[in-house]
Order: C-alpha cells, then structure tokens, then sequence
C-alpha cells in the first residue's frame, strides 16, 4: 500500500465565516487553526497546506475567561538589550482586537513553513463585516 499525497491541482479550497461574539478565545482558535491547516478533510497530508480559508468577524467581542485580561500577558522583544515590551490582553483587545485572535491561532499552527502559508488564509475583523462576499462563504459551526 502506498502513501497518496495530494497534489495542488487536487486541493479545493473553501472559504468559511466565523463570528466571534462571545465565544471563547481558545475554543475559537482551536478549531479555525483546524480548518486552516485542513485537519478536516479526508486529503490531509502534514506536508502539504490542504486548509480552507477563515473569515472571523466581530473580534472585538470575544470573551475571555477568568481574569485573563488584566493577568495574560503578550511579550515581544526587539532583538536589542533591554528591548523587551510587555501589553496585557486587554490593552490589546482595545488597542488592535484582531491581533488576540491571529496570535491565539499562531501559537496552535505547526511550527515550520507551512505555518505562514497557512496564516495567510486567516482574515480577521474587528467589526460585523468583511470585504470577501464574492467568495460566498459558508458559516463554520464552532
């Protein structure tokens, strides 16, 4: 028996929407960065990008539990001596509530190339409304 690995040509993808209001950050991050990576799909390869797209509107009203919003806290570092910066999860949510999503979904994606290939098919929204009613999509069940 051999390994099928799915070629380009055989990939379809699907464009999906997702609203956020009141959902759960980590419960929300888990199953889009199953459909960006195409974990869903009977042609799953680890070595291929067989994902679909994500649409995910109203950003700004994901809830998160317990007290993470004073005590979670992002990191990020310059590179230099000293040049650590530190915000917490609700200075960011004010600040750009899209990013809490797109790190949250980051975090839980491969750690190779495949994972900025992947990002990329990921489209956040602060707001109820997004720019892709061309590509007619599908509400994903969270």
């Amino acid at each position: 028996m051999k390994t099928q690995v799915p070629r380009t040509n055989d990939i379809s993808r699907d464009w999906y929407v997702v609203d956020a209001e009141n959902m759960v950050l980590g419960r929300l991050a888990t199953r889009i960065a199953t459909v960006l990576r195409g974990k869903n799909k009977p042609i799953f390869a680890p070595s291929v990008d067989t994902g679909d797209f994500v649409i995910v509107v109203n950003a700004d009203k994901i809830a998160l539990t317990g007290n993470k919003l004073s005590d979670k806290i992002y990191y990020s570092h310059s590179g230099y001596p000293g040049g650590i910066k530190s915000i917490t999860a609700g200075k960011l949510m004010e600040k750009k509530a899209e990013e809490v999503i797109r790190k949250a979904v980051k975090g839980m994606l491969p750690k190779n190339k495949l994972a900025s290939q992947m990002l990329k098919k990921l489209k956040v929204y602060a707001g109820g409304s997004h720019p892709h009613k061309a590509q007619q999509p599908k509400p994903l069940q969270v």
